[in-house]
């Protein structure tokens, strides 16, 4: 299995569990205002016409967690800094929360680092970030012990 294969499995094991976090949350009417999945269909509408409707949006969602991240992962591995994968991982993890703060919340109304939203947004999806960044380099360092014992 090639490095590339590896880290997308690795980042969809990672955005599963994220999505999980993300359900929960929302079960739990904790921040009921960020809702990714509802703001990413709607800047799938207003920018490529596509519905409005959650399941654009968790098909955006999946596909930039699995395959863009995983790619960026397994393309900056070796230049991210830490000893091993778990904290390369984290690393690459604030990377991904620090590029979503700045692109798609603004894109999306809720200012630089969602802060239109409150305090909690950023602090929030930092939270999330951190865990699927530890997911991720936990995931791509067992599939990479075990694509070497192979």
């Amino acid at each position: 299995m090639n490095t590339y294969v590896r880290a997308m499995i690795s980042s969809f094991i990672a955005t599963v569990i994220l999505s999980v976090l993300m359900l929960m949350k929302s079960m739990m009417g904790f921040m009921p205002g960020l809702d990714v999945v509802r703001m990413l269909a709607g800047m799938a509408h207003d920018m490529m016409g596509l519905p409005a409707n959650p399941a654009v949006g968790w098909v955006l969602h999946f596909m930039t967690g699995t395959v863009l991240w995983g790619i960026g992962f397994a393309l900056l591995f070796k230049a991210l800094p830490g000893n091993g994968p778990v904290i390369k991982g984290i690393v690459f993890g604030v990377l991904a929360w620090l590029l979503m703060m700045l692109i798609p919340m603004s894109m999306a109304g809720a200012g630089l680092f969602g802060m239109a939203m409150g305090i909690m947004v950023p602090v929030m999806t930092l939270v999330l970030h951190l865990i699927w960044g530890t997911v991720l380099g936990a995931t791509y360092g067992r599939l990479s012990r075990s694509a070497v014992a192979a």
